[in-house]
């Protein structure tokens, strides 16, 4: 945006320069001159004494959505698919019925070990009356030790019996509900992999929910940027504190379709590959805007640089030894600096070599100024966005300035009908 404004203040101020010029000649001005010794007044604009600050940043990183909690059905028994209770793309919520695995076999093997628990009840309940007996008659010395202890090991299988059929009544009524696919979580369901009549087995899968409230995204951050995070967290914030904006380039007619959410993740090393630290941010989704799969952008909010010297990135300009800055000497005259940039951070231009603090630097417009031009300082607000929304503004007047000119110009060469009739 900077060397767009610069360009376009020069090409008008040429532009103005040769309409002037030729204004001149048509006309024949016949003004005398006056006295050209007369300096010309001080350039007012804006400056700014140089100190370290905390610069928020602006920066986006490419991830790729992704729901944390999908979940692919597969069928725990065997049986044919007997029914399917949805249809694909549907909204389910966690508990809802899905698919029905031949249920009445199933039923069967549950009623069939409910009555292998009573026959092992009553066979229990009889070697127990046994074992009692045999207790009595022994303090009679009725029957022999050998007897009474059989009568106790048969009531010890007779337990044990017991303890067997209804361990088997458990895996058949698991069985009986495995025959009813439920929804293990809310999400929206897609295409069914089997159709209804086919035969199933264990592992069988049948279909995929995939929840879309919340979403979650995995991204890479540069590792100064995860070090800045840090720092912020070690202020005694939580990961949670941080705020994200998730971005979807192209939805709603190509106009970016924003989430908020928040960063649930840091990662605590740097991969030595590609010198990145990995994080994940969560974010709301309750109307489905947007759908695991999709490639986005995530926006950390708060994200600073601490300590840290930056000018309004419209205050750099272009000299013969690279970008500079134009600050101030003790009478108030505009010096070129050299300076070494860093990163750009939103209106702000880090500067990484070049300035120290207390230096008095031009941080408005510099269109126009020359090294050794008096200036007349003006407080800086430290709205570096005004101060480009302000030259932006200047530029548009300039603009239609020119094009007025123009149009006057045009209209001045042209000659009169009558003249034009006498030639």
């Amino acid at each position: 945006m900077k060397k767009m404004i610069h360009s376009r203040r020069a090409s008008l101020v040429t532009l103005v320069a040769a309409l002037a010029l030729s204004a001149c000649g048509q006309e024949q001005a016949e003004a005398p001159q006056q006295g050209g010794g007369q300096e010309s007044p001080p350039h007012k604009v804006e400056v700014a004494e140089m100190a370290r600050q905390d610069i928020p940043l602006d920066k986006s990183y490419p991830s790729l959505l992704r729901s944390d909690d999908e979940v692919t059905l597969v069928a725990r028994v065997d049986g044919f698919l007997e029914e399917r209770h949805f249809e694909p793309g549907q909204l389910v919520e966690e508990g809802d019925r899905l698919y029905t695995i031949e249920p009445d076999l199933y039923q069967a093997t549950v009623n069939q070990r409910e009555a292998d628990l009573q026959s092992a009840r009553a066979e229990l309940s009889r070697a127990q009356r046994d074992a009692q007996r045999f207790e009595q008659l022994l303090s009679q010395n009725s029957v022999s030790r050998q007897q009474y202890d059989q009568a106790l090991a048969d009531q010890r299988v007779a337990q044990a019996s017991v303890a067997q059929a209804e361990a088997a009544l458990s895996s058949a009524n698991l069985d009986l509900g495995y025959s009813q696919v439920t929804a293990p979580v809310s999400g929206m369901i897609g295409l069914s992999q089997i159709n209804v009549g086919n035969l199933v087995t264990s592992g069988t899968e049948l279909a995929t929910i995939t929840p879309l409230d919340p979403l979650e995204v995995r991204f890479q951050l540069p590792q100064r940027d995860a070090f800045e995070l840090r720092r912020q967290l070690s202020d005694g914030g939580d990961t949670s504190d941080i705020r994200a904006r998730l971005s979807i380039p192209g939805v709603s007619g190509g106009s970016d379709s924003e989430l908020e959410g928040h960063l649930d993740f840091l990662g605590s090393r740097v991969d030595s590959g590609t010198s990145t630290v990995q994080a994940s941010a969560t974010f709301e989704n309750p109307e489905a805007t947007v759908l695991p799969g999709q490639f986005v952008r995530v926006r950390i909010v708060g994200l600073k640089r601490f300590d840290v010297m930056a000018v309004p990135e419209i205050a750099v300009t272009q000299g013969l030894m690279g970008p500079q800055v134009f600050v101030l000497d003790e009478e108030n005259k505009a010096r070129e600096r050299t300076v070494s940039l860093g990163e750009v951070a939103g209106p702000w231009q880090l500067i990484r070599e070049g300035l120290e603090p207390g230096d008095r630097v031009v941080v408005g417009d510099p269109a126009g100024l020359e090294p050794g031009m008096m200036i007349d300082p003006q407080p800086f607000s430290g709205d570096a966005e005004a101060v480009v929304e302000e030259a932006e503004q200047e530029e548009a007047q300039e603009q239609a300035e020119a094009a007025q000119q123009m149009e006057e110009g045009a209209a001045d060469g042209q000659p009169a009908e009558g003249e034009e009739g006498a030639q």
